[in-house]
């Protein structure tokens, strides 16, 4: 006696079979030597490949199942609606728990590389039938077929391309990435891949692709040009998790040039100094001794852009709002001026009220104190802001921020009260130092410290950088000259000392 089972019952089935395989196989990956750790990862990410279709292909029925051209007089043909959601994408979310840009893509993929049927039973060919073929196959990543589908439906909809174009285009690159050079087909399951198969990585992947796409623009790149001038621009998001989310296209230029200033002040140099912990303890800090910047280079990034911000808003030429420069306000009540919160104007974001106080000293911004009532009981002082004049003469001797080993110039650096404005430290020259805002921002628990002496600053590093805990001087212009005049005089005949040109 046979028993009957439902298709859709082996397939579930299966599925379940493979989870459990994995999941064994998961537990024992600290176990296996290093030549099958890296096979395995090439194994598994052939495996990823082929899960990832079929993960399309189901976001991708499901959508069929969903689509508008199924609605009748009830609406009761839409999967969708059978299942109380108002669309694929919301069908998927609940059963999946994918995000919905996930979702999303995949079914936007699907619809690419999908077969159709007409309403006379013909067959269509999938609108990308070599990426099809490649991405069913395990060939080609979701990421890669993503990219290039959604590349060359742009040229379409541009009309830069012709179908025919695209095509020839697509078999060349898909050509490329499974049979390589040489014509070996690609096994990446293997241990050792075929020899001339191009690209090995999505950014080679992605490089072939825009240059197909750039010689299958009709009119060069002036196209491209114009799309840029029409849709260039920057957005600010709400306030979340004390982060502020930032989106948006940059033209080409604009990019370039903030990248140069990104490269220019968070480039690595080659060190040869040894470590600060060796350095005599009367000797100043140099510029090429080892110090280690704990911070990532998204976070570098981020903070060499918030000092060309504040660099900008205290321009003399940066227009003005109100009459008066762009100052940024910061209002708190009375009860919380001690570890409370306090409000940014513009983004209305909570910081800590320790923060607050920091960033007032930098003169760009004001404080606003409030009673409970939201009378004003307290503005920033004036006098607790170094001037314009105190600025550039602790610019001229600082030279930019004052931690060994960091590049932000003086004209993006805030001035820095050593001995705080609260405690009574006066807002003199012999008591402010140039400080990047990074440095600044996390002075008090990064373990650099800061001394004045007769006028000049002393640093004193972390303990894991420089365990001895004593505090050096600062290069500067003031203390170079010094030591070159020291110099001279043990010389014979004397050294002459540079003449200052600038």
């Amino acid at each position: 006696m046979f028993t009957l089972v439902h298709p859709s019952h082996v397939e579930r089935t299966r599925v379940a079979t493979a989870a459990a395989m994995l999941r064994e196989v998961a537990d024992r990956v600290a176990m296996v030597t290093d030549e099958d750790l890296v096979a395995l990862a090439r194994g598994a990410e052939a495996l990823g490949r082929h899960v990832d279709a079929l993960r399309t292909r189901i976001a991708g029925e499901v959508d069929v199942r969903s689509g508008q051209e199924l609605v009748g007089p009830t609406d009761d043909d839409r999967l969708s609606s059978r299942y109380g959601c108002g669309n694929a994408v919301e069908l998927l979310e609940r059963t999946t728990r994918a995000s919905v840009k996930t979702l999303r893509q995949r079914v936007r993929l699907d619809r690419h590389t999908r077969t159709h049927t007409t309403l006379t039973g013909h067959i269509q060919p999938a609108r990308f039938p070599e990426v099809s073929d490649a991405f069913r196959a395990g060939k080609l990543s979701m990421d890669a077929a993503c990219y290039l589908t959604d590349e060359f439906t742009r040229l379409r909809h541009r009309g830069h391309t012709s179908p025919e174009e695209t095509t020839i285009a697509e078999q060349e690159i898909i050509r490329a990435v499974t049979t390589g050079i040489d014509g070996a087909p690609a096994d990446d399951a293997a241990e050792v891949p075929a020899d001339g198969v191009l690209p090995e990585t999505f950014d080679e992947f992605r490089v072939i692709v825009d240059t197909w796409s750039t010689f299958l623009a009709r009119d060069g790149i002036e196209p491209d040009a114009e799309y840029a001038e029409r849709f260039r621009g920057l957005n600010l998001g709400r306030t979340r998790d004390g982060l502020v989310p930032v989106a948006g296209n940059l033209v080409p230029e604009a990019a370039a040039g903030l990248q140069l200033l990104f490269d220019a002040h968070n480039g690595s140099t080659t060190r040869f100094r040894t470590s600060p912990e060796d350095a005599p303890a009367s000797a100043a800090w140099t510029d090429d001794e080892q110090v280690h910047d704990p911070r990532t280079a998204p976070q570098k990034r981020h903070d060499v852009l918030v000092s060309i911000i504040q660099a900008a808003a205290a321009a003399t030429d940066t227009p003005s709002l109100g009459g008066a420069a762009p100052t940024l306000q910061i209002s708190t009540a009375v009860g919380d001026l001690d570890g409370g919160t306090a409000i940014i104007d513009r983004t209305q974001a909570p910081v800590p009220s320790s923060l607050a106080h920091r960033i007032a000293c930098t003169g760009a911004v004001q404080k606003v104190v409030f009673d409970r009532n939201g009378r004003i009981v307290r503005l920033g002082a004036p006098d607790r802001l170094f001037n314009a004049h105190q600025r550039r003469a602790i610019g001229i001797r600082d030279g930019g921020c004052i931690i060994p080993g960091c590049s932000i110039p003086a004209a993006w650096c805030e001035v820095h009260h050593v001995t705080e404005y609260a405690q009574s430290g006066p807002t003199h020259t012999d008591n402010g130092v140039l400080l990047c805002w990074a440095h600044h921002h996390r002075l008090e628990r990064s373990g650099w410290q800061i001394q004045m002496r007769g006028g000049t600053p002393y640093v004193k590093a972390p303990g894991w950088i420089d365990p001895r805990g004593i505090f050096r001087a600062v290069r500067n212009q003031r203390t170079e000259r010094e030591r070159v005049r020291q110099r001279s005089r043990h010389e014979t005949p004397p050294l002459q000392l540079p003449i200052p040109t600038g």
